[in-house]
């Protein structure tokens, strides 16, 4: 039976499922009405530290056991989202002819939106091929937080784009 843990980033509540000893979701929420609570579980207890890490800049890399749902191709193009380097950024475009498919740029747009496991597989450093932020389900504004807070600790100044 899935366990959520309430955990509060600077962001906002961050809803964390442990479904079976993996972590088959994390979203973001406003935090009105929300409240945050202890983890019940080992599994939630990691992620709990290691979000910790992530925001104080000393963790660049999860290393959790992660499983959402979705299609063949949305696989594939989540894994390419883990392959993106801390502190930089990516396009499209560019994950579609890392992916041999120049023509999919809007099937990997739609993928990147269908991900579930927010920061964990980091969808938020994927950009417009002309350097604008596109669309995020946590809000524009914490794309920019969390690309900012990368580059910060990165020492890149400002998200680097990776080809």
């Amino acid at each position: 039976m899935p366990v959520n843990l309430f955990y509060r980033t600077p962001l906002g509540i961050a809803r964390i499922t442990d479904d079976d000893g993996y972590i088959s979701a994390i979203s973001i929420r406003d935090e009105e009405g929300l409240e945050v609570n202890e983890p019940e579980t080992a599994l939630l207890k990691t992620v709990a530290i290691q979000f910790d890490e992530y925001f104080a800049g000393e963790r660049k890399d999860f290393d959790l056991p992660i499983k959402q749902a979705g299609t063949e191709f949305q696989h594939k193009v989540w894994q390419q989202l883990l392959q993106i380097p801390y502190g930089t950024t990516t396009s499209y475009a560019t994950l579609s002819n890392q992916m041999k498919n120049p023509l999919a740029i809007r099937a990997i747009a739609s993928a990147n939106g269908k991900n579930n496991l927010w920061i964990v597989v980091p969808c938020h450093r994927v950009i417009g091929s002309d350097g604008s932020l596109t669309g995020y389900a946590g809000g524009l504004w914490r794309k920019q937080w969390l690309l900012e807070h990368e580059a910060r600790i990165a020492g890149t100044g400002q998200t680097k784009l990776f080809f």
